[in-house]
């Protein structure tokens, strides 16, 4: 099987300082939806593996949050993508959850749920966390610079092996030219 695993915000759709928590403040950024849709077309099954600690600090409820991603999946469909499954940690950084990235509980997750090992498996992201559960799991870390991408790329540090791309369309091309 053919997997890729995206992070959310600032590779999917823009980042905000105050978090997405409602439909109308989830947007993609350019390129991104047809982008999935590549992948899709090419055989690719694609994951989201995102924290979203604003369920746990109480700035959205479950139901919102799956509105969200409702607007992300038809949006995605008209585009002529598909997510097939969407990983999640709803918990506070606080919680010390085994599921927040960087710890590698989402992707874990995920290879569980597709019974895949998840060596070479690219792993798309914007943030150090991002990178830093890929590399846990053996994955292909690979950081784009939308999103946080660019101060993660300035900070330096990155696991070894990472590749960088300006953007998730960037990234696909090289992953499914």
């Amino acid at each position: 099987m053919k997997l890729v695993i995206l992070d959310r915000d600032g590779v999917i759709n823009y980042d905000s300082a105050e978090f997405i928590k409602t439909p109308e403040e989830w947007k993609p950024i350019p390129g991104s939806l047809e982008a999935i849709a590549r992948l899709n077309q090419a055989g690719w099954r694609v994951v989201i593996a995102t924290n979203q600690s604003g369920v746990g600090r109480g700035l959205l409820d479950m139901a919102m949050l799956n509105a969200i991603h409702d607007k992300m999946h038809k949006a995605l469909a008209q585009a002529g993508g598909r997510i097939d499954a969407v990983f999640y940690c709803p918990h506070a950084q606080d919680a010390n959850c085994s599921c927040r990235k960087p710890k590698p509980g989402l992707l874990e997750d995920i290879a569980l749920r597709f019974n895949v090992d998840l060596a070479g498996v690219p792993c798309i992201g914007d943030s150090p966390r991002d990178l830093q559960a890929a590399a846990q799991v053996a994955a292909q870390p690979i950081l784009v610079l939308t999103g946080k991408g660019k101060q993660t790329a300035a900070a330096g540090g990155l696991p070894a092996n990472t590749q960088v791309y300006a953007d998730l369309d960037a990234a696909v091309q090289s992953i499914a030219p």
